[in-house]
């Protein structure tokens, strides 16, 4: 086979860490229910490798990545472990139950790192590396090791480190750029360096986890792939510590759409893209900004003239790969409040709805046609933040019922608020000069509580003056953080909506079930 041919037929592996590092990005702390609806469509997107959390880091971290070893089936479950044996114990009895598992240990090599937070000669980290990959080979086939900093770290004691974690065990070699750092001709180099210097380099997987404070980590991935490495390590949307990760969606893209430069082929099923996107905004609390390649608002949108004319005439003109393609539809406006049910209906299977149940499809028609009398179009994201509202409604204990809004010059806003609390009515009234503020301490007397308001957000999910408020609210308690969201036309509904949906959460989700930014894993940080 000749080296072009051998090419075009690289396969490279997507390892998914947006349960991992993507929710170490601060204030993007999920539920383990809502860890585990991610992980179940990163699986049926075909993510190879899924990264589900840092067992060691808490309570929460490890019944999550128990719980997604025990339903995902298909896709590789992977537990982080620092270079301590309690870490590693931790990974490994939290994946037990996977069908396939990894575990992924990693300690810092660079001269900063070593010196300074880990206080360790590099001999003692050389060591650290041996009896680390040996304990994890000891407790699974499937073991990863990252030089943390490599990018930063002595290319000598670089590659004597990674070929004794191959020697001891380790099937996949990760180079990170832990602080977005490098360039992507310089990651490349540093790639084919390790790959020709070290030792039984040929018997490991070479992956990168590039950041992307420089904006270069999808980049420095693609070039990381061009130099040799077989493995991607990316997060939905790109979130992740400070600047975030590789955007799994870009990288991805950019090797389908640009296969004769990047002649490389994932398993992704690109078509979950989108939807994927949306799910991990939801739970995040993250909007995704209108302009993000692939999955923001305005990727597939055209409104110069110039551009609607030519989309017209031939849609590549101005567009290099089709919205179908990741998920998303053409049409802009797509349901009116002339449409019927079935138009409904058969709409929310276009979305991926498959599995949305009778009683939510009911719940959210109604809500649609409501919706419809105040809009005048109604738009896909209108439709996605609304089944995800009425899904979000009838699952919580606490529910709105009324809301009424009085204001006079010399008291300000005096706002009245019902609920209903497990089957009981109740209201309660607040006046002040803020109506948000008023409508909030109107909440507090009916749901006391001690949790602070960390983010109060307010979005339009699309264009035009009746477009519908998407509010996003973040709660702190007790070192818990909980993401309430709600949509509608009135932004003081979706105010109290999204409230109302923060409170259920600090109400019913027990603290061990959240990772906690307190946790071990703030001051140690992560690859």
């Amino acid at each position: 086979m000749n080296t072009k041919t051998a090419r075009k037929q690289a396969s490279i592996v997507i390892f998914d860490t947006t349960l991992r590092d993507g929710e170490q990005s601060p204030g993007a702390s999920m539920t383990l229910e809502e860890k585990h609806k991610v992980a179940l469509l990163l699986e049926a997107m075909h993510v190879d490798i899924i990264e589900a959390g840092f067992p060691a880091a808490s309570k929460g971290d490890f019944q999550a990545v128990k719980r997604i070893a025990q339903s995902v089936k298909n896709s590789t479950v992977c537990g982080l472990a620092r270079a301590h044996d309690s870490d590693i114990r931790a990974a490994g009895e939290a994946l037990a139950a996977a069908k396939r598992k990894r575990i992924h240990t990693f300690i810092s090599t660079s001269p900063l790192h070593m010196k300074y937070k880990l206080r360790m000669t590099p001999e003692d980290v050389y060591d650290a590396v041996i009896h680390s990959v040996t304990l994890a080979r000891n407790l699974t086939d499937d073991v990863e090791w990252s030089p943390e900093d490599a990018t930063r770290s002595e290319h000598d004691f670089l590659c004597r480190c990674i070929e004794a974690a191959i020697k001891a065990g380790a099937t996949t070699i990760n180079i990170p750029d832990t602080v977005g750092y490098s360039t992507p001709s310089e990651f490349s180099a540093l790639i084919r360096m390790i790959r020709e210097n070290v030792r039984g380099a040929d018997k490991a997987v070479f992956s990168c986890h590039c950041h992307n404070d420089l904006g270069l980590a999808v980049a420095n991935s693609l070039a990381a792939v061009d130099a040799g490495a077989r493995q991607i390590e990316c997060t939905i949307n790109g979130i992740g510590e400070r600047a975030g990760n590789a955007a799994l969606e870009e990288v991805v893209m950019a090797c389908v759409t640009r296969n004769d430069t990047l002649p490389y082929r994932t398993a992704i099923d690109t078509t979950y893209l989108t939807r994927a996107s949306h799910l991990v905004s939801t739970v995040t609390g993250f909007s995704v900004q209108p302009n993000k390649a692939i999955v923001g608002q305005n990727a597939f949108s055209h409104e110069a003239g110039i551009h609607q004319d030519g989309m017209l005439k031939h849609s590549n003109t101005y567009e290099i790969m089709t919205p179908e393609s990741v998920g998303r539809h053409q049409s802009v406006i797509v349901l009116g409040k002339h449409s019927g049910r079935h138009a409904f209906v058969n709409k929310l299977h276009e979305l991926g709805f498959d599995a949305i149940t009778p009683a939510h499809i009911e719940e959210a028609f109604k809500r649609f046609k409501d919706l419809a009398d105040y809009k005048k179009d109604i738009f896909e994201e209108d439709i996605l933040a609304l089944v995800d509202e009425t899904v979000t409604r009838r699952q919580q204990q606490r529910q709105l019922l009324s809301l009424h809004i009085q204001y006079q010059d010399d008291k300000g806003y005096t706002v009245r608020v019902a609920i209903k609390d497990n089957e009981q009515e109740k209201s309660a009234q607040a006046t002040s000069q803020g109506v948000i503020d008023g409508l909030f301490k109107a909440i507090h007397t009916l749901i006391p509580h001690q949790a602070s308001l960390q983010l109060y957000q307010v979005k339009a999910i699309s264009g035009g003056t009746d477009a519908q408020a998407e509010v996003t609210v973040r709660l702190q308690q007790d070192g818990v953080e909980v993401v309430g969201q709600s949509a509608h036309t009135d932004t003081v509904h979706a105010s109290a909506r999204a409230y109302i949906h923060a409170l259920n959460k600090l109400a019913s989700v027990d603290s061990a079930r959240l990772t906690q930014k307190t946790s071990p894993i703030g001051a140690v940080g992560g690859i």
